[in-house]
């Protein structure tokens, strides 16, 4: 039976109040018995009392009935996944599996993919755990779920209000549609807001919405519209009348300053957030993942609040609490997607309690530890040198991976020299932790291979889409072709939702064509094909995970995990333009559906 435990409360002193929570228990026929031989069952239980124990420090809230949640019970995920029985069949399913990489017939049972092929009828002969739900693909393409190895949807997850992304809008017109729509699934009175992940120069006229303009599909709710880390932001009269009571600084127009302005309109916001709306946020940035086909996140946390409501932007957060409602969605069995944490840290007495009081890639295939970063050091000592080389040996000592990120002409240059420092002192070398530079906007081909010679690896991001600028003869980057060229260890990691979106496809539109959102080439010559980006976005991908999640996850095939997106068009056949729009129809999670726009016969 599932074991449980009391749950305990931090409502003045703790204390047992008698409600109990199922927790997962292991399953030895399943792939998680991969990771049960790297560590005990023990240990695997004592990671289930710390989940559900720190989950309890925020009660849990009921979530909101507009976000679809698995059609499943809570004890069905006594393996820590999703176990659902499922056939998808008359499709076009591309598997990342370079011995077959072509399907049109695929079965899962118990959460595994058991039958991949083009015989239905041998498919419906197979022994399911139950009866499988049958979807006819209606010749749909159908991929694995995707795997974001570098993004920040822990924060998505915190954003205030009901946030409502715009990754996909191309105009002023659809926004406002947007946010009309949004009115009808939010209750008045309360703040519909979008906070990073988007940028006025995907819009026809390059622009934000006016106070007017809002005011128009939004005379019941306040709103707030915010840019990047720090905005600027734009909102409406009721916005405005709520934020000036706060001593915010609104224009008469709507428009609310980037910096201080704009971020003590967002704490003001943060500061009003109760748990159960923080729930909220979570499962809404899992449904939106869902419906974009991201089904593993590799997050990359935040930078650590300061307490100035004048300077926390979008990017900070309170690095003690941020996962709790996380954690308490995973614990009540109401999570969408799948989720790996890495650990930001800026000094290194907080990296070294890290490494003495936290185990590397340990959970289970719904949550697990990942790595220390992208951050591991100081921003003023990020570039390489004696402080970040000190605190990534340590690193190394403790058998972690590392993670880091550059973003100029320079800096991945002393990055990489100190790993190499590293490689040479400590006993074994780096070569089997899998460290990464991530972004590599300028990397040469010298570093490159420096970094390949190391074990090393680099994820992209087409961050630059949405306001990035470059010509022929000094390109935006990351330098797609010649990363591809290489050989090194290479994968997509979006870097959303901050100063990129969330959704893939827009960053697939930027790998593909080396157009920005304004339509203009800013990476010339250094585009790659469709398949490329798929193959780092699955297959590719698991790398970056490391652990038992590389035998598990970016490849349907017999034995893995079945995650699968059905796409709203042709990935390989669609216009460039009609790329960056694409989405799922249908998205599952070990054999469950996640998200579902109802297109698809059953």
């Amino acid at each position: 039976m599932p074991f449980t435990i009391p749950l305990v409360h931090s409502t003045g002193s703790p204390k047992w109040d008698g409600s109990r929570v199922h927790l997962y228990t292991p399953s030895s026929p399943h792939p998680e018995s991969d990771f049960s031989n790297l560590v005990s069952n023990f240990m695997m239980a004592s990671l289930r009392l710390i989940l559900a124990g720190l989950a309890s420090f925020i009660p849990l809230g009921t979530a909101n009935s507009t976000i679809p949640l698995p059609s499943i019970s809570t004890d069905s995920y006594h393996t820590s996944t999703p176990l659902g029985s499922l056939i998808l069949h008359n499709g076009t399913i591309h598997t990342q599996n370079p011995s077959q990489p072509l399907a049109s017939v695929l079965a899962i049972s118990n959460g595994l993919i058991t039958y991949v092929g083009t015989n239905l009828t041998h498919a419906l002969s197979l022994p399911f755990s139950s009866p499988p739900l049958t979807v006819n693909l209606q010749n749909r393409t159908t991929i694995p779920g995707l795997i974001d190895c570098h993004n920040h949807i822990v924060l998505l997850g915190s954003r205030p209000g009901h946030h409502t992304p715009l990754e996909h809008t191309p105009s002023i017109a659809s926004l406002l549609q947007t946010y009309g729509s949004r009115t009808t699934t939010v209750p008045p009175g309360e703040f519909i807001t979008t906070i990073g992940g988007f940028h006025p120069n995907q819009f026809t006229e390059l622009r934000l919405p006016t106070l007017a303009e809002l005011d128009t599909v939004t005379p019941n709710h306040p709103v707030f519209v915010s840019i990047g880390f720090n905005g600027p932001a734009v909102t409406n009269t009721l916005g405005r009348s709520i934020f000036s009571h706060h001593n915010i600084t609104i224009h008469p127009n709507g428009t609310i300053a980037s910096g201080a302005p704009n971020n003590q309109a967002l704490n003001s916001l943060r500061a009003n957030s109760t748990s159960s709306d923080r729930e909220r946020s979570v499962l809404a940035a899992m449904h939106h993942a869902a419906s974009v086909g991201i089904t593993t996140h590799l997050d990359q946390g935040a930078f650590p609040s300061s307490g100035n409501p004048s300077s926390d932007g979008a990017a900070s957060a309170d690095l003690t609490t941020m996962h709790f409602p996380f954690l308490s969605v995973y614990a009540a069995g109401r999570a969408l997607v799948r989720l790996r944490l890495n650990f930001l840290h800026m000094d290194a007495p907080s990296v070294l309690a890290r490494l003495q009081n936290t185990f590397p890639f340990f959970g289970n295939s719904m949550l697990r530890t990942g790595a220390i970063g992208e951050f591991h050091v100081a921003q003023t000592e990020y570039a390489g040198g004696p402080v970040f080389e000190a605190s990534a040996k340590q690193i190394a000592e403790a058998g972690w991976r590392l993670e880091v990120h550059s973003l100029t002409a320079t800096d991945f240059r002393g990055q990489i020299e100190s790993f190499e420092n590293v490689d040479r002192q400590v006993h074994g070398g780096i070569s089997d932790l899998r460290w990464v530079v991530a972004h590599v906007p300028r990397i040469t081909d010298e570093y490159l291979g420096r970094l390949k010679r190391v074990g090393g690896g680099v994820n992209l991001s087409g961050w630059n889409y949405l306001a990035g600028a470059g010509n022929e003869s000094s390109p935006a980057g990351p330098p797609f072709r010649r990363i591809k060229e290489s050989g090194v260890r290479a994968g997509f990691g979006a870097d959303g939702a901050n100063i990129a979106p969330l959704s893939p496809w827009p960053h697939f539109y930027y790998a593909v064509t080396g157009r920005n959102a304004r339509g203009e080439v800013i990476n010339g010559g250094q585009t790659v094909e469709r398949e490329d980006v798929l193959r780092w976005y699955t297959r590719d991908n698991t790398w970056f995970l490391g652990g038992p999640d590389e035998k598990l996850l970016g490849i349907l095939e017999v034995g893995r995990l079945g995650d699968v997106v059905v796409l709203s068009d042709d990935l390989f056949g669609v216009e460039d333009e009609k790329l960056k729009s694409l989405s799922s129809v249908l998205t599952v999670v070990g054999g469950v559906v996640v998200y579902d726009t109802g297109v698809l016969k059953r």
